[in-house]
Protein backbone atom coordinates (compact mmCIF):
# COMPACT_ATOMS: atom_id res chain seq x y z
CA UNK A 1 0.00 0.00 0.00
CA UNK A 2 2.87 2.40 0.66
CA UNK A 3 4.27 2.14 -2.91
CA UNK A 4 0.70 2.46 -4.20
CA UNK A 5 0.20 5.66 -2.24
CA UNK A 6 3.55 6.97 -3.48
CA UNK A 7 2.53 6.33 -7.11
CA UNK A 8 -0.82 8.04 -6.50
CA UNK A 9 0.91 11.14 -5.12
CA UNK A 10 3.49 11.25 -7.90
CA UNK A 11 1.00 10.88 -10.74
CA UNK A 12 -1.79 12.94 -9.23
CA UNK A 13 -4.24 10.01 -9.04
CA UNK A 14 -6.27 9.13 -5.95
CA UNK A 15 -5.55 5.84 -4.16
CA UNK A 16 -9.27 5.02 -4.21
CA UNK A 17 -9.29 5.31 -8.01
CA UNK A 18 -6.36 2.92 -8.30
CA UNK A 19 -7.89 0.42 -5.89
CA UNK A 20 -11.24 0.51 -7.70
CA UNK A 21 -9.54 -0.07 -11.06
CA UNK A 22 -7.48 -2.90 -9.61
CA UNK A 23 -10.55 -4.57 -8.05
CA UNK A 24 -12.39 -4.45 -11.40
CA UNK A 25 -9.39 -5.95 -13.21
CA UNK A 26 -9.00 -8.74 -10.63
CA UNK A 27 -12.70 -9.58 -10.87
CA UNK A 28 -12.33 -9.93 -14.65
CA UNK A 29 -9.29 -12.18 -14.11
CA UNK A 30 -11.21 -14.29 -11.58
CA UNK A 31 -14.17 -14.80 -13.94
CA UNK A 32 -11.85 -16.17 -16.62
CA UNK A 33 -11.12 -19.16 -14.35
CA UNK A 34 -13.16 -22.27 -15.22
CA UNK A 35 -14.26 -22.84 -11.62
CA UNK A 36 -15.33 -19.25 -10.91
CA UNK A 37 -18.75 -18.35 -9.52
CA UNK A 38 -21.23 -16.63 -11.82
CA UNK A 39 -21.54 -13.67 -9.42
CA UNK A 40 -18.63 -12.38 -7.35
CA UNK A 41 -17.09 -9.29 -5.80
CA UNK A 42 -13.45 -8.36 -5.15
CA UNK A 43 -12.53 -6.37 -2.05
CA UNK A 44 -9.19 -4.75 -1.25
CA UNK A 45 -8.43 -3.60 2.29
CA UNK A 46 -7.15 -0.01 1.97
CA UNK A 47 -5.05 -0.43 5.14
CA UNK A 48 -3.39 -3.82 4.65
CA UNK A 49 -3.83 -4.29 0.92
CA UNK A 50 -5.37 -7.77 1.52
CA UNK A 51 -7.35 -8.99 -1.51
CA UNK A 52 -10.39 -11.27 -1.24
CA UNK A 53 -12.83 -12.67 -3.76
CA UNK A 54 -16.37 -13.15 -2.46
CA UNK A 55 -18.52 -15.50 -4.51
CA UNK A 56 -22.21 -14.69 -4.32
CA UNK A 57 -25.54 -16.38 -4.84
CA UNK A 58 -28.43 -14.08 -5.81
CA UNK A 59 -32.18 -14.52 -5.68
CA UNK A 60 -34.59 -13.60 -8.49
CA UNK A 61 -34.62 -9.95 -7.37
CA UNK A 62 -30.80 -9.71 -7.47
CA UNK A 63 -30.34 -9.73 -3.71
CA UNK A 64 -27.38 -11.62 -2.17
CA UNK A 65 -28.69 -14.67 -0.32
CA UNK A 66 -25.35 -16.43 0.23
CA UNK A 67 -21.73 -15.32 0.12
CA UNK A 68 -18.44 -17.18 0.60
CA UNK A 69 -14.70 -16.57 0.29
CA UNK A 70 -13.56 -17.96 -3.06
CA UNK A 71 -10.12 -16.36 -3.28
CA UNK A 72 -7.90 -18.62 -5.44
CA UNK A 73 -4.74 -19.97 -3.79
CA UNK A 74 -2.57 -18.59 -6.59
CA UNK A 75 -4.34 -15.26 -6.68
CA UNK A 76 -1.29 -13.43 -5.28
CA UNK A 77 0.67 -14.08 -8.49
CA UNK A 78 -2.33 -13.18 -10.67
CA UNK A 79 -2.94 -10.07 -8.58
CA UNK A 80 0.66 -8.93 -8.99
CA UNK A 81 0.60 -9.34 -12.78
CA UNK A 82 -2.82 -7.75 -13.10
CA UNK A 83 -1.91 -4.93 -10.74
CA UNK A 84 1.12 -4.04 -12.84
CA UNK A 85 -0.91 -3.87 -16.06
CA UNK A 86 -3.81 -2.01 -14.46
CA UNK A 87 -1.58 0.49 -12.66
CA UNK A 88 0.28 1.44 -15.83
CA UNK A 89 -2.92 1.71 -17.88
CA UNK A 90 -4.84 3.61 -15.23
CA UNK A 91 -1.95 6.00 -14.65
CA UNK A 92 -1.71 6.69 -18.37
CA UNK A 93 -5.47 7.30 -18.51
CA UNK A 94 -5.35 9.56 -15.47
CA UNK A 95 -2.44 11.56 -16.86
CA UNK A 96 -4.30 12.04 -20.15
CA UNK A 97 -7.40 13.17 -18.25
CA UNK A 98 -5.40 15.59 -16.13
CA UNK A 99 -3.70 17.10 -19.18
CA UNK A 100 -7.04 17.47 -20.95
CA UNK A 101 -8.68 19.08 -17.91
CA UNK A 102 -5.72 21.45 -17.56
CA UNK A 103 -6.22 22.82 -21.07
CA UNK A 104 -9.93 22.15 -21.73
CA UNK A 105 -11.00 25.48 -20.27
CA UNK A 106 -8.17 27.49 -21.81
CA UNK A 107 -9.52 27.99 -25.32
CA UNK A 108 -8.90 31.65 -26.09
CA UNK A 109 -5.71 31.87 -23.99
CA UNK A 110 -2.23 32.67 -25.27
CA UNK A 111 0.52 30.16 -24.57
CA UNK A 112 4.26 30.23 -25.18
CA UNK A 113 5.71 27.10 -26.72
CA UNK A 114 9.06 25.89 -27.97
CA UNK A 115 9.19 24.70 -31.57
CA UNK A 116 9.82 20.96 -31.44
CA UNK A 117 9.20 20.02 -35.05
CA UNK A 118 8.50 22.13 -38.13
CA UNK A 119 7.87 21.06 -41.72
CA UNK A 120 5.51 21.81 -44.61
CA UNK A 121 2.67 19.80 -43.04
CA UNK A 122 2.55 21.14 -39.49
CA UNK A 123 4.54 22.63 -36.62
CA UNK A 124 4.62 21.12 -33.13
CA UNK A 125 5.05 23.35 -30.08
CA UNK A 126 6.17 21.92 -26.75
CA UNK A 127 4.06 23.53 -24.00
CA UNK A 128 5.72 21.60 -21.19
CA UNK A 129 3.54 18.61 -20.35
CA UNK A 130 1.75 18.53 -23.72
CA UNK A 131 2.33 19.34 -27.37
CA UNK A 132 0.32 21.80 -29.46
CA UNK A 133 -0.34 21.63 -33.19
CA UNK A 134 0.15 24.76 -35.31
CA UNK A 135 -1.41 23.95 -38.73
CA UNK A 136 -0.17 25.72 -41.91
CA UNK A 137 -3.42 27.69 -42.30
CA UNK A 138 -2.96 29.13 -38.80
CA UNK A 139 0.61 30.31 -39.40
CA UNK A 140 1.78 33.73 -40.55
CA UNK A 141 2.74 33.82 -44.23
CA UNK A 142 6.48 33.61 -44.86
CA UNK A 143 7.17 32.97 -41.16
CA UNK A 144 9.72 30.22 -40.56
CA UNK A 145 10.00 28.35 -37.29
CA UNK A 146 13.40 27.00 -36.28
CA UNK A 147 13.70 24.18 -33.75
CA UNK A 148 14.03 25.57 -30.24
CA UNK A 149 12.47 28.95 -31.08
CA UNK A 150 9.99 30.36 -28.56
CA UNK A 151 6.62 31.25 -30.08
CA UNK A 152 3.41 32.78 -28.68
CA UNK A 153 0.19 31.25 -30.01
CA UNK A 154 -3.57 31.43 -29.41
CA UNK A 155 -5.42 28.27 -28.30
CA UNK A 156 -8.18 27.69 -30.84
CA UNK A 157 -9.40 24.23 -29.85
CA UNK A 158 -8.73 21.46 -27.33
CA UNK A 159 -9.81 17.98 -28.43
CA UNK A 160 -9.95 14.81 -26.31
CA UNK A 161 -8.27 11.83 -28.04
CA UNK A 162 -7.16 8.34 -27.04
CA UNK A 163 -3.57 9.57 -26.97
CA UNK A 164 -4.34 12.56 -24.79
CA UNK A 165 -5.49 16.11 -25.51
CA UNK A 166 -4.83 17.54 -28.94
CA UNK A 167 -4.33 21.29 -28.69
CA UNK A 168 -4.69 23.35 -31.87
CA UNK A 169 -3.10 26.81 -31.75
CA UNK A 170 -2.99 29.77 -34.13
CA UNK A 171 -0.74 32.68 -35.00
CA UNK A 172 -3.27 34.12 -37.48
CA UNK A 173 -6.36 34.37 -35.23
CA UNK A 174 -7.60 37.91 -34.34
CA UNK A 175 -7.77 36.73 -30.74
CA UNK A 176 -3.98 36.54 -30.60
CA UNK A 177 -3.71 40.27 -31.32
CA UNK A 178 -6.32 41.03 -28.68
CA UNK A 179 -4.45 39.01 -26.04
CA UNK A 180 -1.11 40.58 -26.98
CA UNK A 181 -2.58 44.07 -26.50
CA UNK A 182 -4.01 42.97 -23.14
CA UNK A 183 -0.51 41.92 -22.10
CA UNK A 184 1.11 45.16 -23.27
CA UNK A 185 -1.58 47.74 -22.39
CA UNK A 186 -2.55 47.93 -18.68
CA UNK A 187 -5.62 50.04 -19.52
CA UNK A 188 -7.03 47.16 -21.60
CA UNK A 189 -6.24 44.58 -18.93
CA UNK A 190 -8.03 46.70 -16.31
CA UNK A 191 -11.06 47.38 -18.52
CA UNK A 192 -10.54 51.14 -18.86
CA UNK A 193 -9.90 50.73 -22.59
CA UNK A 194 -11.98 48.22 -24.53
CA UNK A 195 -11.21 46.52 -27.85
CA UNK A 196 -14.40 46.73 -29.91
CA UNK A 197 -13.37 45.04 -33.16
CA UNK A 198 -10.35 43.59 -34.94
CA UNK A 199 -9.79 42.87 -38.62
CA UNK A 200 -6.60 41.04 -39.65
CA UNK A 201 -4.77 40.11 -42.80
CA UNK A 202 -2.27 37.94 -40.87
CA UNK A 203 1.34 38.96 -41.20
CA UNK A 204 0.54 41.95 -43.44
CA UNK A 205 -1.84 44.50 -41.91
CA UNK A 206 -4.54 44.80 -39.27
CA UNK A 207 -7.04 47.33 -37.98
CA UNK A 208 -8.17 47.49 -34.36
CA UNK A 209 -11.01 49.66 -33.01
CA UNK A 210 -10.74 50.75 -29.38
CA UNK A 211 -12.94 52.77 -27.02
CA UNK A 212 -12.38 54.29 -23.60
CA UNK A 213 -14.68 53.90 -20.60
CA UNK A 214 -12.95 56.89 -18.97
CA UNK A 215 -13.28 60.32 -20.68
CA UNK A 216 -9.84 61.24 -19.35
CA UNK A 217 -8.11 58.34 -21.12
CA UNK A 218 -7.27 58.46 -24.82
CA UNK A 219 -7.81 54.87 -26.07
CA UNK A 220 -5.60 55.24 -29.15
CA UNK A 221 -2.78 56.85 -27.17
CA UNK A 222 -2.96 54.15 -24.50
CA UNK A 223 -2.55 51.41 -27.13
CA UNK A 224 0.23 53.19 -28.99
CA UNK A 225 2.15 53.85 -25.78
CA UNK A 226 5.03 56.24 -25.12
CA UNK A 227 6.80 56.81 -28.44
CA UNK A 228 4.88 53.86 -29.87
CA UNK A 229 6.53 51.35 -27.51
CA UNK A 230 3.42 49.28 -26.81
CA UNK A 231 2.22 48.82 -30.36
CA UNK A 232 5.79 48.11 -31.48
CA UNK A 233 6.01 45.19 -29.05
CA UNK A 234 2.86 43.66 -30.56
CA UNK A 235 4.11 44.26 -34.09
CA UNK A 236 7.46 42.64 -33.27
CA UNK A 237 5.71 39.51 -31.94
CA UNK A 238 3.69 39.36 -35.18
CA UNK A 239 6.81 39.71 -37.35
CA UNK A 240 6.27 43.33 -38.34
CA UNK A 241 2.54 43.15 -39.12
CA UNK A 242 1.33 46.74 -39.61
CA UNK A 243 -1.40 47.79 -37.16
CA UNK A 244 -3.83 50.71 -37.58
CA UNK A 245 -5.38 51.74 -34.27
CA UNK A 246 -8.58 53.78 -34.57
CA UNK A 247 -11.09 55.11 -32.08
CA UNK A 248 -14.45 53.35 -32.16
CA UNK A 249 -17.63 55.37 -32.73
CA UNK A 250 -21.29 54.46 -32.18
CA UNK A 251 -22.10 56.57 -35.26
CA UNK A 252 -21.72 54.17 -38.24
CA UNK A 253 -20.83 56.97 -40.67
CA UNK A 254 -18.07 58.27 -38.43
CA UNK A 255 -16.84 54.74 -37.69
CA UNK A 256 -16.58 53.94 -41.41
CA UNK A 257 -14.70 57.19 -42.04
CA UNK A 258 -12.23 56.46 -39.24
CA UNK A 259 -11.79 52.85 -40.39
CA UNK A 260 -10.47 54.07 -43.75
CA UNK A 261 -7.58 55.94 -42.13
CA UNK A 262 -5.00 57.10 -43.12
CA UNK A 263 -7.21 58.36 -45.98
CA UNK A 264 -9.28 61.53 -45.34
CA UNK A 265 -12.99 61.02 -46.03
CA UNK A 266 -15.25 63.88 -47.14
CA UNK A 267 -18.62 62.19 -46.71
CA UNK A 268 -20.27 58.83 -45.94
CA UNK A 269 -23.78 57.93 -47.13
CA UNK A 270 -25.29 54.78 -45.62
CA UNK A 271 -27.83 52.51 -47.28
CA UNK A 272 -29.16 50.36 -44.46
CA UNK A 273 -31.30 48.24 -46.81
CA UNK A 274 -28.25 46.92 -48.66
CA UNK A 275 -25.74 47.43 -45.84
CA UNK A 276 -23.60 49.57 -48.15
CA UNK A 277 -21.64 52.68 -47.22
CA UNK A 278 -20.90 55.10 -50.09
CA UNK A 279 -17.67 56.87 -49.17
CA UNK A 280 -16.74 60.12 -50.91
CA UNK A 281 -13.07 61.14 -51.00
CA UNK A 282 -10.91 63.57 -52.95
CA UNK A 283 -9.48 62.17 -56.16
CA UNK A 284 -5.92 62.09 -54.79
CA UNK A 285 -7.11 60.30 -51.61
CA UNK A 286 -8.88 57.48 -53.44
CA UNK A 287 -5.83 55.19 -53.90
CA UNK A 288 -4.97 55.64 -50.21
CA UNK A 289 -8.53 54.80 -49.14
CA UNK A 290 -8.63 51.66 -51.29
CA UNK A 291 -5.10 50.59 -50.39
CA UNK A 292 -2.71 48.24 -52.14
CA UNK A 293 -4.73 45.45 -53.77
CA UNK A 294 -7.80 46.88 -52.01
CA UNK A 295 -6.51 45.85 -48.58
CA UNK A 296 -7.35 49.06 -46.70
CA UNK A 297 -10.97 49.02 -47.90
CA UNK A 298 -11.26 45.27 -47.26
CA UNK A 299 -10.06 45.57 -43.65
CA UNK A 300 -12.32 48.59 -43.05
CA UNK A 301 -15.30 46.60 -44.30
CA UNK A 302 -14.48 43.68 -41.97
CA UNK A 303 -13.95 46.02 -39.05
CA UNK A 304 -17.23 47.94 -39.46
CA UNK A 305 -19.47 45.26 -40.96
CA UNK A 306 -20.48 47.56 -43.86
CA UNK A 307 -19.90 46.99 -47.58
CA UNK A 308 -17.82 50.00 -48.63
CA UNK A 309 -18.01 51.70 -52.03
CA UNK A 310 -15.28 54.33 -52.39
CA UNK A 311 -15.85 57.09 -54.98
CA UNK A 312 -14.12 60.38 -55.72
CA UNK A 313 -16.10 63.60 -56.11
CA UNK A 314 -15.03 63.74 -59.76
CA UNK A 315 -16.44 60.25 -60.39
CA UNK A 316 -19.75 61.11 -58.78
CA UNK A 317 -20.01 64.38 -60.74
CA UNK A 318 -19.28 62.57 -64.01
CA UNK A 319 -21.81 59.81 -63.24
CA UNK A 320 -24.43 62.44 -62.37
CA UNK A 321 -23.75 64.29 -65.63
CA UNK A 322 -24.01 61.08 -67.66
CA UNK A 323 -27.22 60.12 -65.87
CA UNK A 324 -28.79 63.47 -66.76
CA UNK A 325 -27.86 63.28 -70.43
CA UNK A 326 -30.61 62.03 -72.80
CA UNK A 327 -30.20 58.61 -74.31
CA UNK A 328 -28.91 58.37 -77.89
CA UNK A 329 -31.75 59.01 -80.43
CA UNK A 330 -34.00 60.62 -77.83
CA UNK A 331 -34.79 64.35 -78.36
CA UNK A 332 -35.58 66.50 -75.31
CA UNK A 333 -39.19 67.72 -75.10
CA UNK A 334 -38.37 71.39 -75.81
CA UNK A 335 -36.27 70.51 -78.83
CA UNK A 336 -39.00 68.15 -80.03
CA UNK A 337 -41.55 71.01 -80.02
CA UNK A 338 -39.13 73.26 -81.91
CA UNK A 339 -38.49 70.61 -84.56
CA UNK A 340 -42.25 70.08 -84.99
CA UNK A 341 -42.78 73.80 -85.48
CA UNK A 342 -40.05 74.05 -88.13
CA UNK A 343 -41.47 71.05 -89.94
CA UNK A 344 -44.94 72.62 -89.94
CA UNK A 345 -43.62 75.93 -91.43
CA UNK A 346 -41.71 74.01 -94.10
CA UNK A 347 -44.85 72.02 -95.00
CA UNK A 348 -46.96 75.21 -95.37
CA UNK A 349 -44.29 76.84 -97.56
CA UNK A 350 -44.20 73.76 -99.76
CA UNK A 351 -47.98 73.79 -100.23
CA UNK A 352 -48.00 77.53 -101.19
CA UNK A 353 -45.20 76.90 -103.72
CA UNK A 354 -47.22 74.15 -105.37
CA UNK A 355 -50.23 76.48 -105.58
Amino acid sequence: MEPLQAIAREKGVSVDTLLESLANALLAAYKRRPDSAEEAEVTIDPESGEIQVWAQELDEDGNVVREWDDTPTDFGRIAAQTAKQVMFQRIRDAERDLKYEEYAGREGDVVTGIVQQADARFTLLNLGRVEALLPPQEQLPNERYGNGARVKAYIVEVRRTNKGPQIVVSRAHPGLMKKLFELEVPEIASGVVEIKAIAREPGIRSKIAVASNDPNVDPVGACVGPRGARVRMVMAELKGERIDIIEFSEDPSEFVARALQPAHVRDVVLDEDTGTALVVVDYQEQPLAIGKEGLNAKLAARLTGWRIDIRSEEELAYESEVANQPAEGVVPEAEEAEVAEVAEVAEVAEEEGEA
